[in-house]
């Protein structure tokens, strides 16, 4: 490999690819079109992808015999494609979560019955009274909520409503120490020490809402903090049932995370060099030395890493798997064993996890020249056509490297690595696409195009924005048609085989 303007030894986060992701990249010839029709950024999304990933997790439900359903948290994508190819699947098996008013009209409109929708997140009172008078589910927060719900049950005279309690704060005795184990505390939920009051609440309102069963939402990747409220949840529902109520589901919420990055001795050497960077000992990694949560306080390390997990060996269907495997930490027995002798369904609200390897962010590069001496780290600047709201990649900490797709064929094969900075088009010095430097093959040229990878999980949409009247990245759908891609814009795109139309 030649030596090419690269300001250190180039240290790679390459993206993991699957199918169909790896062949939609392996054809930059229609990517590049896509994007010359309808502009800089573009987001294309793989809906056919979202229903195979329904079906795995789907696969660990069978494999530890447990009913329920597998609910798409809709805020990690606000694609209609994504919404009306669930809508399509196995209606006892696959419901969709919604946190807003507006995603709740989205889920009906595109196919979702009530009854396969789910209520969570903050609620306005026209939330409630619109899932209240469709028929979904609510994911209750506070007995105050609990009570606003009963209140616009009873006001419009509204079908009964079926409700979930949300809990937080499990506390646990460790079996071995008989220490005290807390789950971190969470803005959603009431703690499970107020179960009582909860229940009083309920028992006021049987009138109008009906007790289905208990969630929580946690906001970790830890194994054993999510066991700790699993096999709390367990031990109330019984309470429950002795109290004359009859709950059946238990929702765990989601967090089951995805492996952004191929390979785990990358993630570990680059994580390693970003500490030696940060204390001073190795060349800069980053733009002005930014730390992502570290600092050097006079030759020690403070601080905590702010990054997600890139490389993960278990994520998504394997991490639920993981979960229900795992020995309840009072019980001794395997959680999702725990389920199975009570007979109680298992609600999953997998985001990121669902539409894994179901998108990504194209962007054209605009200009390129080298960076200034102040930047700390060398290397070129590289400006796209789009801007860190459209790409949030790094505001969630994900950091993985983009795919060089090239104008044309051929060029300086020996003129590589090359490391880079990726700058977005808008007037701000913070519009960083990447605040680490980014090794290329080669450096880009005006009209080549980067392919952010796998961005369909909060990273596309969830922080765009019009600033400075810069375009919001538009979005398609792409099928694979026999050894071609077919497309059509995402609003139009629905799971039914139409004559003449853009997408069967």
């Amino acid at each position: 490999m030649g030596e090419g303007p690269c300001v250190a030894v180039p240290l790679y986060l390459q993206p993991r690819l699957e199918p169909p992701l790896a062949s939609l990249l392996d054809d930059p010839l229609f990517l590049h079109s896509l994007v010359d029709a309808l502009g800089s950024p573009l987001n294309v999304l793989l809906p056919d992808r979202i229903a195979e990933n329904a079906e795995r997790f789907r696969s660990v439900y069978r494999k530890h015999h447990l009913t329920g359903r597998v609910f798409f948290a809709h805020k990690a994508n606000r694609s209609s494609a994504f919404v009306r190819r669930l809508a399509a699947t196995d209606p006892a098996e696959v419901g969709v979560d919604v946190a807003s008013l507006g995603e709740l009209q989205h889920a009906l409109g595109a196919g979702f019955t009530p009854g396969r929708v789910m209520a969570t997140g903050p609620k306005t009172p026209e939330f409630l009274w619109l899932a209240a008078r469709a028929g979904a589910a609510v994911n209750v927060d506070s007995s105050a909520e609990l009570g606003q719900l009963a209140d616009l049950v009873r006001k419009y005279a509204l079908p009964r409503v079926e409700v979930l309690l949300r809990l937080s704060e499990f506390v646990s005795a460790d079996a071995g120490t008989g220490v005290k184990v807390l789950s971190r505390s969470s803005r959603f939920g009431s703690p499970a020490g107020e179960v009582s009051a909860l229940l009083d609440t309920v028992e006021r309102h049987r009138d109008a809402v009906e007790l289905i069963g208990f969630a929580y939402h946690l906001d970790t990747t830890g194994l054993a903090e999510k066991a700790l409220a699993l096999e709390r949840c367990v031990m109330v529902m019984d309470e429950c049932h002795a109290m004359g109520f009859a709950p059946r589901v238990i929702d765990i919420g989601g967090g089951f995370g995805v492996g952004y990055v191929a390979d785990a001795g990358q993630w570990e050497r680059y994580t390693t060099e970003l500490t030696n960077a940060v204390l001073g000992t190795r060349p800069a990694l980053t733009w002005q030395g930014h730390g992502y949560g570290l600092r050097n306080e006079g030759g020690t390390l403070r601080g905590a890493l702010g990054l997600y997990p890139a490389h993960r060996p278990s994520a998504g269907p394997g991490y639920l798997d993981e979960l229900l495997s795992l020995p309840a930490p009072s019980l001794g027995r395997p959680l999702g064993t725990l389920l199975l002798e009570h007979l109680y369904e298992l609600y999953t609200e997998p985001g990121r996890a669902l539409v894994d390897q179901c998108g990504l962010t194209l962007a054209r590069v605009l200009d390129v020249r080298p960076a200034g001496a102040g930047t700390g780290s060398g290397g070129h600047l590289v400006r796209l056509g789009l801007n860190a709201g459209d790409v949030s990649l790094e505001e969630h900490g994900v950091l993985v490297d983009p795919v060089l797709l090239p104008r044309t064929e051929g060029g300086d094969e020996g003129e590589g690595p090359v490391g880079v900075h990726l700058v977005g088009n808008l007037c701000l010095e913070g519009d960083l696409i990447t605040r680490r430097t980014v090794f290329l093959p080669r450096l880009p040229r005006i009209g080549d195009l980067l392919a952010f990878a796998n961005t369909a999980g909060y990273a596309m949409d969830f922080h765009a924005h019009s600033a400075q009247r810069q375009p919001v990245a538009r979005t398609v759908a792409v099928l694979r048609d026999g050894g071609s891609w077919r497309w059509c814009l995402d609003e139009e795109y629905w799971p039914i085989t139409t004559p003449g139309g853009p997408v069967s």
